[in-house]
């Protein structure tokens, strides 16, 4: 039954793609969830369910890597410092700000402890612009803002998990003590440890793939590899998620000083490129399967508050980078484009989702508010922003 039930979300997910070609702007995640939604009253899909592990082991590894490896590297360059920046202390403001946003504002709604409004901040942290990079490119032209978008989104997915862990242990601690120290210096040994794996994988990658003149057999070692890196960082206890990005992005410019000649290249973006939408597919899909049980809960008025805090703490995050920064102030054409467009890019995905099934496992499903609450914000972000991205982006690029 498993193995027709995914038939079915395939071919699904071919013929909103198949749509999303024949129509511009086509808010393809958003679809995707909302038929989801809809599979889940169907007898057919019961028992067809998505876990963490699943998301993590299945999902993670091959969407991080295609996006790390088919990142353009000249992109990568010119905005490596704005991309760290948001990705790190960007992370940091927007989890303070968002967390201690939600906690004052639980008291008109919901009690909610401090920690779990750190808890809540911290799934709804990290940013997925899935389509939304596309649609801004063709839209408004803004390619640099697709790029910040897309590469912020590559290294906050790691950073994320290190903020959450920690908040999770202090949740399940009942207000456990917060070190500082103790904070820095995880954040570091893990974010450093993943990057130094991923770079040593990609290494070794990029020199056994040419052992074979196989195509077949290469693609495979660059699956090993992808897999493999966060595999083997989040068993010896760095990330993985880093340490599969920077896999990809050091693969991707190793073959870019490749003799051309083999088209090894051309067989690994093909490969790669046509591995992000099936994943893609299921994986919004399966979503909104399982957002089904979610909804029926009395806090959306609390959820709605707290996707346009999230929305405003972004913008003030950004900002603030932006205004404080000469080079980035001096380098973007209109300030308030800018901002507006990377703060509403910086929509709610497959990494929030993957924390909050995350958090229902570790509490037994005992945190039902905190799983809801976030999976209704989530929710909110994917179609608001979704369908939003195009006509804001047309406005603001009239108003220049």
């Amino acid at each position: 039954m498993f193995t027709h039930q995914l038939l079915v979300l395939l071919f699904i997910g071919y013929i909103i793609y198949t749509v999303d070609i024949k129509k511009n702007f086509f808010p393809v995640p958003v679809v995707l969830v909302a038929i989801g939604l809809g599979l889940s009253f169907i007898p057919f899909f019961d028992g067809f369910n998505i876990s963490k592990d699943i998301i993590f082991n299945v999902f993670l590894p091959a969407i991080l890597f295609t996006s790390a490896y088919l990142f353009p590297l000249k992109q990568l360059k010119e905005n490596i410092g704005i991309i760290i920046t948001l990705s790190t202390f960007g992370m940091i403001a927007t989890v303070f700000l968002l967390g201690l946003s939600i906690y004052l504002a639980g008291g008109l709604f919901t009690a909610m402890s401090f920690t779990a409004a750190f808890l809540l901040a911290a799934i709804l942290a990290p940013t997925d612009p899935v389509s939304v990079t596309a649609i801004l490119k063709e839209s408004s032209g803004a390619d640099q803002i697709a790029d910040v978008v897309e590469g912020e989104s590559m290294i906050n997915d790691g950073t994320s998990i290190v903020f959450f862990t920690i908040f999770l242990t202090m949740f399940q601690t009942f207000g456990g003590g917060f070190s500082l120290s103790k904070f820095i210096s995880e954040l570091l040994l893990v974010s450093i440890g993943g990057i130094l794996l991923g770079v040593t994988i990609g290494w070794l990658m990029s020199k056994t793939i040419r052992f074979t003149k196989d195509k077949k057999y290469q693609v495979m070692l660059s699956i090993v590899g992808a897999y493999g890196a966060f595999y083997i960082g989040e068993a010896i206890g760095v990330s993985g998620v880093l340490a599969t990005v920077a896999a990809g992005i050091f693969v991707s410019y190793e073959m870019s000083k490749e003799i051309k000649e083999d088209n090894l290249q051309e067989s690994l973006d093909g490969f790669w490129d046509i591995t992000t939408p099936v994943l893609l597919a299921v994986l919004f899909l399966l979503i909104g399967i399982k957002g089904a049980e979610y909804l029926a809960f009395s806090g959306w008025w609390f959820a709605i508050v707290i996707f346009i805090f999230s929305i405003l703490v972004r913008y003030l995050v950004i900002g603030g980078f932006i205004y404080g920064v000469p080079k980035w102030r001096h380098e973007f054409k209109n300030d308030f484009s800018t901002i507006t467009l990377t703060t509403w890019s910086g929509i709610k995905g497959a990494m929030s989702i993957a924390l909050l099934l995350w958090l229902e496992e570790a509490t037994s499903g005992k945190e039902e508010i905190l799983v809801s609450l976030s999976f209704a914000v989530i929710l909110l972000s994917l179609v608001i922003q979704s369908v939003g991205i195009y006509p804001l982006s047309k406005v603001l690029k009239n108003l220049q």
